[in-house]
């Protein structure tokens, strides 16, 4: 079975049917009780006794449908400064009456190198996650911005997004945000929206599932070849194919017991 990390190569194989299964998972067990599972998005608008009501335009349903929301896993309030040296750092702006702890915080959340920083005066900084996203057909994941929720305090930057095929590079997901304003604080509670995950398929047609998925021993050794990649070449992307024809046909195996909401 050949997976295709391009949709075009998929045009000889038989047409799928049914939904599109994505599986979700987590890397790593500690405290994984504060991650929620991914939400489909739903309107917050639920006026649906007219007609004409936006809750009920299908091209409204549609568009949601396709988007899941990974909540913040807990609270973040942080600012920018610079030490006596001019190396910029974090301070946690909650201090005692933070939920997390200081050096929680500082082992999940990170100021990115300052010559990494796309635009000079403008830090970048990640919250590392444990999600990992997966299929056993080609899917590519787009992460972006919560656009459809309404901060009335928005933040004072940008996030950094991205697209991979999920498929033949399952990883574990970041966070990662451009502090275009660092003179302003960045505050998210627990349970906001953190990003959108977003699935594009050879099938546009078919509807997307979000599953809870086992973390299989074929699952784990794959993500073990091609864990940390990133610290050795500078095009990850030049590798799909190599992981894809070392790839086991089936990776994704629905938790029976336990299925995302949506």
């Amino acid at each position: 079975m050949r997976l295709s990390v391009t949709f075009e190569n998929t045009t000889e194989t038989p047409e799928g049917r049914g939904p599109v299964q994505v599986g979700w998972f987590l890397n790593e067990k500690k405290a994984s009780v504060i991650y929620d599972a991914p939400e489909r998005v739903r309107s917050v608008e639920i006026n649906r006794e007219h007609a004409k009501s936006a809750s009920r335009c299908p091209a409204v349903i549609n568009m949601e449908s396709r988007y899941f929301m990974v909540k913040c896993p807990f609270d973040i309030h942080i600012g920018f400064a610079r030490d006596k040296d001019g190396k910029g750092v974090l301070r946690n702006l909650a201090g005692t009456q933070s939920s997390i702890r200081a050096s929680k915080l500082g082992d999940k959340l990170h100021l990115t190198n300052e010559v990494e920083w796309r635009t000079k005066g403008v830090p970048t900084i990640q919250l590392s996650l444990p999600y990992v996203f997966i299929s056993d057909e080609p899917v590519y994941m787009t992460q972006l911005s919560p656009f459809m929720h309404y901060r009335k305090e928005q933040l004072p930057g940008t996030l950094f997004g991205g697209r991979f095929p999920i498929n033949v590079w399952p990883r574990p997901l970041m966070w990662a945000f451009e502090w275009h304003e660092p003179d302003k604080p960045i505050k998210i509670k627990r349970g906001e929206p953190l990003f959108y995950a977003s699935f594009e398929t050879s099938s546009p047609d078919r509807p997307v599932v979000v599953t809870e998925a086992e973390v299989t021993p074929e699952l784990t050794d794959y993500m073990e070849m091609i864990s940390g990649a990133v610290n050795y070449v500078n095009q990850t992307f030049s590798l799909f194919e190599a992981a894809e024809e070392r790839r086991p046909a089936t990776l994704l195996k629905p938790v029976a017991r336990n299925r995302s909401k949506g």
